[in-house]
């Protein structure tokens, strides 16, 4: 996977609802993603950190492809499934007939989907709650049941957006274990969090976002160790030592310039510079 200058501009109304063309002094223009530029290699975990409002969700949709970006590129190898606590299932329909749907979403044929479906729900283990319509599930037992349905095939390219928080400790562990399965077989996983023992637990690498720029891309210790450090300053109040760590991060963390993988290397000979998920 490379992303080039990859970013997303929203232009908004003075009363925050997004709009096309429209005069400039009518409207607002927000960079929600600045542009950002990174390489990864099949079978890597990456962690996403920042504060909220740090462009970590927007990433992630823009990898997916459910958000079109505003500048720069991105090339994959193969469709990315997004993991999103926010992911909109069918609120009345049951979790059985979304277990369903959410199959054949995946590409799976009628038959193939009838055949796990079961299989899928089982693993949700929210008892007999799989017959009853979503809306009368909490957010913990959608949550369980969304991970059940993204992992049922398992996907090449992972995005969780901080979908493994919302469940409980025992189900959080087999979220992990079915996660570093995927590993295992060589897939890729971005973790986008707020729980940095999560992130130091479950991912090697972690790109640091702050308002909407990338401002570390490095070793997961590393990086994590001085983003508390950075939260500790600002929580206190310290905004001049915290401004120079950030400095200090984008100085050393962020790569010059993207370091292509073979594999990258083949995607952009076979399509070109311009190419996007």
């Amino acid at each position: 996977m490379v992303a080039r200058s990859l970013g997303k501009t929203f232009s908004l109304t003075p009363e925050g609802e997004e709009v096309g063309f429209t005069p400039r002094r009518k409207r607002i223009v927000v960079e929600a993603l600045k542009p950002v530029s990174f390489a990864v290699s099949a079978g890597e975990s990456i962690g996403i950190i920042g504060q909220n409002g740090s462009g970590k969700s927007t990433l992630l949709s823009l990898i997916a492809g459910s958000e079109s970006q505003s500048t720069g590129s991105i090339l994959v190898s193969s469709q990315p499934t997004l993991l999103s606590v926010s992911a909109a299932l069918q609120q009345h329909l049951t979790g059985l007939q979304n277990v369903r749907l959410g199959l054949l979403a995946k590409g799976l044929s009628l038959s193939e989907a009838k055949n796990i479906e079961l299989e899928v729900a089982q693993w949700a283990d929210i008892g007999d709650a799989i017959h009853r319509p979503m809306k009368t599930y909490s957010s913990g037992m959608g949550a369980r049941l969304r991970f059940a349905i993204a992992t049922a095939v398992p996907p090449k390219v992972l995005l969780v957006d901080e979908a493994l928080a919302t469940g409980d400790a025992a189900f959080n562990a087999r979220a992990r274990s079915r996660m570093n399965s995927f590993l295992d077989n060589a897939a890729t996983v971005f973790l986008a969090s707020h729980s940095i023992n999560e992130v130091r637990n479950q991912c090697k690498r972690v790109l640091w976002l702050h308002e909407g720029e990338l401002i570390a891309d490095g070793p997961t210790d590393q990086v994590t160790r001085f983003y508390r450090k950075w939260t500790t300053l600002s929580s206190e109040g310290d905004r001049k030592t915290a401004a120079q760590m950030i400095r200090r991060m984008k100085r050393d963390f962020v790569p010059k310039q993207i370091i292509l993988d073979s594999e990258a290397a083949k995607m952009l000979d076979d399509t070109g510079p311009a190419g996007s998920s």
